[in-house]
């Protein structure tokens, strides 16, 4: 053996050991750039304006607890977000359920159509839902005889509409994975539709029904637009009384108070979420295996093997998506052309000028384009650092330590789903007002604000499909040799792009409709357009009216192009929502 060369033998911490240190470097790295700047532009607001509150003379204080929550005032305002929460979260629940199995389970021609329109009403930005409903149930509007202008149910109303999407989108992809054959199974035994459905397929989608409850009570019980515009202070809500305190009285000390409230709220919120999310994500994964064959047995709606089955969640599916969805926006639509000398496009024509008696500062137009902007810029950054999350979080470490980490990562950056765009946007003004981060006059200010709110959308768009990546393919591609860097190009890169398209265009719409954090944050002199249609409607004049009509019809069709732009670049399984 003396004539041949020896077996290379390779040592401990050789190659492979560089390339697996350089691997968890990197990966670190990636987590604690978005970490950085969530602590920078979240954590240190959020914490700073709480602090504000709890601090008397460089001394703790928390006697604010004792004061606030002894005003009758404050137990209204909570009393009249968890029952908004929980009357709006009820009726997106008891509506979506139809819409899903319509949508979802049954196939029938104009389906994808139907999709899409069902998406627009949550992409839609909060001030022109409350602008629809208005015009739909103010007086004179086609509803108004009701007398639900300005009141409780409508604020309820504007809720499910916006939030209808959520529970059909969510319940809708596990409903359409289920394997039916069980149910058949029961009705060939006997049961009856309702009883199959109570007994088989309802438990089977538990965990799809409460993740999306838990999202829909989440954004009920932080609603702002929407309150502001058909309830304002007299139906008002955690959320909206942090605007109250903070912008009229200046007490910081009950806005700190409330804030630590409304993160109580969240947390629960999120943590029933997470706890759902992964009970739905492990249902998917039992029932990824047959997809195909379940997709051969999806049934035409109105399909002979079920005669009249369908009957009662087409009926309310179609009264929904027709009374509920469509009438609104119609109706806005409709309303915008009317002016005081009749039907025509003065509305639009008068989004050249500053309104009556000068009510803006800018034209309606100008506005538009700073909106424009000012969303490209904010996009970039959350779909940035969006995807670094989700790249990270989707990894599943084998140690407990490493899965314990992962998890809380996740957590984390769901917090600004929650908190209070108000808390964000006026923590920005008594945090980045000094050296070295004075950005009261830069124009980056407005869009950090805005991707703060929209990267946990971007999160949840993309990891369900980095998740759905068999990890064996990873492992495989390392032992054949691949570094970190490559086997992420090459296996999870396809999987990544085929999301980005529903996250940009999520990230796009929800900046382009951010109101709570920009109605601090804009410049009279750059306002953006959903602080130009607030400010049209609080303005007396059926000119300044008509131009906030005509603006909000501009507003939400630049919403429905970006996703309905996205949506024909989404890929099945791609993104909850």
């Amino acid at each position: 053996m003396s004539g041949h060369a020896r077996p290379a033998t390779r040592r401990p911490g050789g190659r492979a050991g560089t390339l697996r240190w350089g691997g968890a470097l990197a990966w670190v790295t990636a987590g604690a750039i978005p970490l950085v700047f969530l602590g920078v532009f979240f954590a240190w607001p959020v914490a700073t304006l709480v602090g504000r509150g709890f601090v008397t003379d460089g001394a703790l204080d928390l006697s604010g607890f004792a004061e606030v929550f002894a005003r009758p005032r404050t137990w209204r305002i909570i009393r009249l977000t968890l029952v908004q929460a929980l009357l709006g979260t009820a009726g997106s629940v008891l509506l979506g359920l139809p819409g899903a199995y319509v949508l979802y389970r049954r196939t029938f021609r104009g389906r994808a159509l139907v999709r899409a329109f069902v998406t627009v009403p949550f992409v839609l930005p909060t001030v022109v839902v409350g602008v629809a409903f208005r015009s739909l149930l103010t007086e004179g509007g086609p509803l108004g005889f009701l007398g639900l202008d300005g009141t409780f149910t409508a604020i309820v109303l504007a809720l499910v509409f916006f939030n209808y999407t959520v529970v059909v989108r969510t319940v809708g992809g596990l409903w359409e994975r289920l394997d039916p054959r069980t149910e058949q199974a029961a009705r060939a035994l006997g049961a009856p539709p309702w009883r199959a459905f109570l007994t088989v397929t309802l438990p089977a989608l538990t965990p799809a029904i409460v993740s999306a409850a838990s999202v829909v009570f989440l954004f009920c019980a932080t609603a702002f637009g929407v309150v502001m515009v058909l309830g304002g202070t007299r139906y008002g809500t955690i959320e909206t009384e942090i605007w109250v305190q903070t912008t009229q009285f200046l007490d910081l000390r009950t806005a700190a108070v409330l804030s630590v409230v409304q993160l109580v709220v969240v947390g629960i919120s999120l943590a029933l979420f997470s706890r759902a999310r992964a009970r739905r994500e492990r249902a998917l994964d039992l029932q990824g295996a047959r997809r195909d064959e379940r997709a051969a047995q999806r049934l035409r709606l109105w399909d002979g093997r079920r005669p009249g089955g369908d009957l009662f969640p087409t009926m309310v599916t179609s009264a929904v998506v027709g009374a509920l969805l469509a009438l609104p926006l119609g109706n806005l639509l409709v309303r915008s052309l009317r002016t005081p000398d009749g039907w025509g496009l003065g509305n639009y024509a008068a989004l050249g000028t500053t309104g009556g008696d000068n009510a803006l500062t800018v034209p309606v137009w100008e506005a538009a384009a700073n909106s424009l902007r000012i969303a490209v810029d904010a996009t970039l950054l959350a779909v940035l650092m969006g995807t670094l999350v989700a790249l990270v979080v989707s990894r599943r470490p084998r140690n407990p330590v490493g899965r314990r980490a992962v998890w809380w990562l996740d957590a984390v950056f769901m917090l600004p789903l929650g908190v209070s765009a108000v808390t964000v946007g006026f923590g920005f003004l008594i945090t980045l007002n000094h050296p070295p981060l004075d950005l009261r006059s830069s124009a980056i200010l407005i869009p950090i604000a805005q991707a703060v709110v929209a990267i946990p959308l971007v999160v949840r768009t993309v990891l369900p499909v980095l998740r759905a990546i068999d990890p064996h393919l990873r492992e495989a591609a390392g032992v054949l040799g691949a570094a970190p860097w490559r086997v992420l190009l090459t296996v999870d890169g396809p999987f990544l792009i085929r999301s980005l398209g529903l996250a940009i265009g999520f990230a796009f719409a929800v900046s382009l409709g951010e109101f709570g954090a920009t109605s601090f944050l804009s410049r009279p002199d750059r306002p953006t357009l959903p602080v130009v249609i607030f400010r049209l409607i609080g303005q007396p004049g059926p000119e300044n009216y008509g131009m906030a009509l005509a603006a909000s019809v501009v507003l939400a069709l630049l919403t429905a192009t970006i996703m309905g732009v996205a949506e024909r670049l989404r890929r099945e399984g791609a993104g909850e929502f």
